[in-house]
């Protein structure tokens, strides 16, 4: 194995420089894909635009009832005509989401403690690739734990789905957690990004830091940012529009989307930026426009 003593820290990122190995497929470490993974890519990401928005409302496998939440039936429909992607669980896409609709769905597999214990660390592959496929989903997402204490138990769970998912050609979403205990640095998402898609995932999700576009560079597949935390809604465009200038594929709005007082608008707002150009400032405009 590589001596991990003596080795230089890495630096010449060549940002701005584009993947090498892109070819004419749009979804960045793609191109030598089979079809029907990237079939079900191309339900995530526009490919026009080789980007995506993402709905992220799967928050009730661990914290139950989440305010703006609380009726997935009357408000994800709602919403669905602006997104193009539904990240949730199986319960509340079988429940609630008509089939009839045209998203893509990222479907959560691993599951764990809720969140009334004090480390989440700690999950398990809930869904089996069976089910994955009944639900014809376009990609399976697994929460991944780097330097916490989970972190052989989720890269294990992160190993067994994308194993499945290369079988039946299914995408695998990895998921950097980030726990109470870990800083969200440059240094540990850099870290946490690459390992993700080396160990074979074909999407990374995390979340915004200092020096953003290295980490973009750096990983081999395309990044999702979260949203996190709810945000003024001028302040989560200026999110979004941060990451992506700097190279994100997309981003994945949950609460800074059904937490909003306009969620329909802030859903448009946030799509104006990742499809069509617009700057924070431009979409927060296009957003005031559309409640007043």
């Amino acid at each position: 194995m590589a001596d991990k003593d003596g080795l230089k820290v890495a630096k010449d990122y060549h940002v701005g420089e584009a993947f090498a190995n892109q070819g004419d497929f749009q979804v960045k470490g793609a191109n030598g894909l089979d079809w029907g993974m990237k079939h079900r890519l191309s339900k995530i990401f526009d490919p026009k635009t080789g980007k995506t928005v993402m709905f992220a409302f799967d928050h009730g496998y661990f914290m139950g009832s989440t305010a703006g939440l609380e009726r997935l039936d009357l408000t994800v429909p709602k919403l669905m005509p602006y997104v193009d992607v539904l990240m949730c669980t199986r319960g509340a896409l079988r429940t609630c989401i008509p089939a009839s609709n045209r998203c893509g769905v990222a479907l959560r597999t691993s599951s764990g403690s809720s969140m009334l214990d004090d480390d989440l660390s700690h999950e398990v592959v809930a869904v089996d690739i069976e089910d994955a496929i009944r639900l014809n989903v376009d990609c399976m997402a697994v929460q991944t734990f780097i330097g916490a204490d989970g972190q052989l138990e989720s890269l294990d769970n992160l190993s067994q789905v994308i194993n499945a998912g290369m079988q039946y050609g299914i995408p695998t979403l990895g998921v950097v957690a980030v726990g109470k205990n870990m800083e969200r640095t440059d240094k540990y998402f850099k870290l946490a990004t690459r390992i993700v898609a080396e160990m074979g995932a074909q999407i990374v999700k995390t979340y915004n830091c200092e020096h953003f576009d290295e980490i973009v560079a750096a990983c081999p597949v395309p990044i999702v940012v979260a949203g996190g935390k709810k945000l003024p809604e001028d302040e989560a465009l200026t999110l979004a529009y941060d990451v992506i200038r700097q190279g994100a594929a997309g981003v994945d709005m949950g609460r800074n989307i059904f937490q909003s007082e306009h969620p329909v608008e802030m859903a448009q707002a946030v799509r104006k930026v990742v499809h069509e150009g617009f700057t924070d400032k431009e979409a927060y405009q296009f957003y005031q426009e559309l409640i007043h």
